[in-house]
């Protein structure tokens, strides 16, 4: 969990959603900030004016009102924290310490971290998640902004983003290029409310649906309606640019259906109808909240979608769903026959794979068709990947009822 912070940002505001963000809850809370990357411009004056609200934190019970950090879970939380510090230190990295009263014999009867502050060169110097009172700094170029969001997004994890800045054309920039669940701008990280920022990660911060969100009671149903994504985006949501991934599939979708059309395939032309008309009009829509903020809820299409069927009617249900919400499409090689039929448009939007068990192998979703067996034997090729998660929509062969919601990424 990053925050992004420029020199346009207000530094008093920053500071003080810094410290709550990172040291709330001694930094246990799985949205708190890890990484704090400040545009050199202003990064001096910020981490002054940090190590002063450190020093002026209080450790200890907290039960008491006085107390700002309490105690981390247990011993082997506190060790693992401690030994990740004393790591930093010896890579010559610099590491600041302090409390209030980090002097209290009284701390040493219990698992108390100092709230700590260390600058990094890099996001990469960081291997894994350091759940506790810690944060990490690093310096950023503003004409680096790009290539910081992708040192991010490379982590893998993504949770919670955080930005300060008041430029619009930052926001814009920043929320357009994270992977990231929850993307908090101009506030602290920590404290989600349900049904005003439906909370929930992805990549190996998640799978979806996010808890308080308009999609989370549907997957606790035995029998799930349909129009499961019209519900969550109604007809009055209001609409949003369209991507050019969204383009070209929106371009291959007129493609399969009119190809269908032509092909003597009327059950596929008809699911193709179908399913257009479940897909979300719209991507974006503004939730209720308190005066003062604003809170949007988008639908992303994944990034792409393994497709795996024993028939060629199968595999086309689920290219038309793929292509319906605006993603791409992954065959097995054994499919390149039926890849070799379809219009240019529509290949385009297809990446064939040797092997769709090999790590190298891209995509963050999959559709199966079969029965309990196959699928079985899906789900244990699918766990044995290195990796997230990848959710899998099932459904029996012959079916065109696609799970289009396990198609999207919530943000």
């Amino acid at each position: 969990n990053a925050m992004i912070v420029d020199s346009s940002a207000l530094a008093e505001q920053v500071v003080a959603d810094v410290v709550a963000s990172a040291f709330d809850s001694a930094g246990q809370r799985c949205s708190a900030l890890r990484v704090l990357c400040l545009q050199e411009d202003c990064a001096d004056r910020i981490i002054e004016m940090l190590t002063g609200a450190v020093a002026q934190s209080r450790i200890g019970d907290p039960a008491q009102l006085a107390v700002d950090v309490g105690p981390v879970i247990d011993g082997q939380a506190r060790d693992g924290i401690e030994k990740h510090i004393e790591q930093m230190r010896a890579k010559g990295r610099k590491v600041l310490r302090s409390a209030w009263n980090a002097g209290d014999a009284a701390l040493a009867q219990g698992t108390f971290v100092l709230p700590t502050l260390i600058e990094l060169d890099s996001i990469a110097e960081l291997q894994r998640e350091i759940f506790g009172p810690v944060l990490h700094i690093v310096r950023y170029r503003r004409k680096d902004l790009a290539q910081l969001l992708a040192q991010i997004n490379a982590t893998g994890y993504g949770l919670t983003l955080g930005l300060h800045t008041r430029i619009d054309e930052t926001i814009a920039q920043v929320v357009a290029g994270a992977h990231a669940g929850n993307v908090y701008v101009n506030r602290n990280m920590v404290g989600a409310v349900v049904g005003v920022q439906p909370f929930g990660g992805e990549g190996l911060s998640g799978t979806g649906p996010k808890a308080g969100g308009p999609l989370y009671l549907y997957r606790l149903l035995s029998q799930r309606p349909d129009d499961v994504l019209q519900r969550a985006l109604p007809a009055d949501a209001a609409a949003d640019a369209a991507t050019p991934a969204r383009w070209h599939a929106a371009a291959a979708f007129a493609q399969l259906r009119q190809w269908a059309a032509q092909s003597g395939a009327p059950q596929l032309a008809a699911t193709c109808s179908r399913l257009q008309a479940l897909a979300p009009r719209q991507h974006a829509r503004e939730l209720q909240g308190p005066t003062g903020e604003r809170n949007v809820y988008t639908l992303a299409p994944r990034a792409a979608v393994l497709c795996l069927a024993r028939s060629d009617e199968d595999r086309l249900t689920q290219l038309a769903a793929v292509l319906a919400v605006g993603s791409r499409a992954v065959w097995p090689m054994d499919a390149r026959a039926l890849h070799a039929r379809l219009p240019q448009a529509v290949r385009q939007a297809i990446d064939l794979v040797p092997e769709w068990t090999a790590p190298n192998a891209a995509f963050d979703a999959v559709l199966h068709h079969g029965d309990a067996a196959s699928l079985l034997q899906t789900g244990q090729a699918l766990a044995a990947r290195p990796g997230p998660i990848v959710s899998i929509g099932h459904a029996a062969g012959g079916s065109t009822a696609m799970p289009l919601e396990r198609l999207v990424m919530e943000r």
